[in-house]
C-alpha cells in the first residue's frame, strides 16, 4: 500500500455530518497537499491520521492543463507522485482528469458505500439525506444507483 490522498470536499462533508471517523476507519492514513490542508484548516479539526504531504515534484502538464482548483490539482500531483492505492475526490472534472491518468477514485459516496459494505455503517441512505442537508449536491440519479447497490430502496 502506498497511501490514500485526499482532496478536501470529502474531508469538510464528512466532518460536517459527524462520520470524519468512517475515513479513518477505512484508510487508516489519508495524506494530503499543503492546498488542501489550507482548505480543511477552518472547518476540519486537526486530526493526527490526516497528514499533510508536499509534492516532491512539480505539477504534470496535464493537471496543469486542467483549470482545477489548488486542492484538486495538488491532490491528483501528490497521487501519481506517490502512486497512490486511492484518490478521494468529488469534483466531477477532478474525478475525469485522475481517472484518465490511471488513478483509482472513490468520492463520498462511494466511501458510504464502502462503509456499508464493512459494517461500519447500518444504511447510506441516513448519511446521504445529512449530506444533502449540509448542502452537499450529490446527483439524485447517482444517489439512486448507490442505493441500489447496497440494496437500499429509493424514495417513492
Amino acid at each position: 500500500m502506498t497511501g490514500v490522498v485526499a482532496d478536501a470536499s470529502p474531508l469538510i462533508a464528512f466532518h460536517q455530518v459527524g462520520q470524519l471517523p468512517l475515513l479513518q476507519a477505512l484508510f487508516t492514513t489519508l495524506l494530503v497537499p499543503p492546498a488542501v490542508g489550507r482548505e480543511i484548516a477552518p472547518s476540519v479539526p486537526t486530526q493526527p491520521w490526516i497528514v499533510e504531504r508536499h509534492p516532491t515534484q512539480p505539477l504534470a502538464p496535464q493537471v496543469l492543463q486542467a483549470s482545477l482548483g489548488a486542492g484538486e490539482s495538488e491532490a491528483i500531483s501528490l497521487a501519481l507522485e506517490l502512486r497512490a492505492d486511492h484518490l478521494v475526490v468529488d469534483e466531477k472534472a477532478a474525478r475525469h482528469l485522475a481517472e484518465g491518468l490511471g488513478l483509482n477514485v472513490i468520492g463520498t459516496l462511494g466511501i458510504l458505500l464502502a462503509a456499508k459494505r464493512k459494517g461500519l455503517i447500518p444504511a447510506v441512505r441516513p448519511q446521504v439525506e445529512a449530506l444533502l442537508e449540509k448542502n452537499f449536491w450529490i446527483s439524485p440519479r447517482l444517489v439512486e444507483r448507490a442505493l441500489a447497490a447496497v440494496g437500499e430502496e429509493a424514495k417513492a
